[in-house]
């Protein structure tokens, strides 16, 4: 019945969204899927030339963000969607190179991966839908499960592991524009997208933090199984910061707060850039 209902009218983000994929196969509750939109009204308003965006996803719940997404994408494997992001950002400097990815892809396994590309402030815009947990492979602890009494399946007594910050580690590794959200702030998140790809082609590493809903295994565990009751949690227990007004070491996140906003945005040489010019010398004196 949906497929035929959308058969019949214009899906509004249609130039962006593939609409015979949909609906999405997110469990209920689940907030990938409205980032997912969020990123194409980004799309709509800041790319002019689809032949010029690449989307790069990896494994995990957030993986199949490239499917939808009308543009040129690669699902690639756990932890190596900067890797892949890298070689067509290097090979076409003129690319919209836009990572979609989650937390244990991108701080875990792929951890190195996001620090070294942020040192060298690739022209790219990554985006981290953090929901606290691995959510793909059955809710086990991630980087980012928060500290103290929050529970998930490989950590039923509590998690006694420290948490990454992930705005604090890519300030530190080097990023140019860094921002978080949560999936309750759809409008802010959208004009944030807008910037961070903006500022990406020309300042370089721009990362933004979502902070989703997972009902299904984090909610499950931590008594906030309701999509509505995870939801209004964020709102409740979020801060928004006045654009850098919040140093990222102090952007504090975990479930009891949230400081949301933009920490940092500079201007600095895009790696891209900087190798063209290194070949362009090297060429010269041939």
């Amino acid at each position: 019945m949906y497929r035929d209902l959308l058969e019949k009218s214009q899906h509004p983000l249609s130039q962006w969204i593939r609409g015979d994929r949909l609906p999405f196969v997110f469990c209920s509750g689940c907030t990938i899927g409205s980032t997912i939109s969020c990123l194409a009204r980004a799309f709509s308003r800041v790319i002019e030339n689809l032949d010029n965006l690449v989307v790069v996803s990896g494994i995990g719940c957030t993986g199949r963000a490239s499917g939808y997404l009308k543009a040129g994408a690669f699902h690639t494997t756990h932890g190596r969607t900067i890797p892949f992001a890298t070689g067509a950002k290097v090979a076409n400097p003129e690319l919209d190179v836009v990572v979609f990815s989650g937390d244990g892809d991108l701080v875990a396994i792929g951890g190195n991966h996001f620090i070294h590309a942020a040192r060298r402030n690739l022209g790219i815009t990554v985006i981290c839908v953090n929901n606290f947990i691995y959510g793909m492979t059955g809710g086990q602890m991630a980087p980012t499960t928060p500290l103290g009494d929050y529970k998930t399946q490989s950590t039923p007594y509590g998690n006694v592991e420290r948490t990454f910050n992930m705005v604090e580690l890519a300030a530190s590794a080097g990023a140019t524009y860094v921002a978080r959200w949560t999936a309750f702030h759809q409008v802010r998140m959208e004009d944030s997208i807008v910037k961070a790809i903006t500022h990406a082609r020309n300042n370089g590493f721009a990362f933004i933090e979502v902070i989703s809903s997972c009902p299904t295994y984090f909610g499950k565990y931590n008594e906030m199984e309701e999509s509505v009751d995870v939801l209004k949690r964020l709102e409740a227990i979020s801060i928004v910061a006045e654009p850098l007004s919040v140093s990222p070491h102090d952007a504090h996140s975990d479930m009891s707060k949230i400081i949301c906003g933009e920490f940092v945005e500079s201007e600095h040489v895009e790696f891209t850039h900087a190798y063209q010019k290194i070949i362009n010398q090297a060429q010269q004196k041939e």
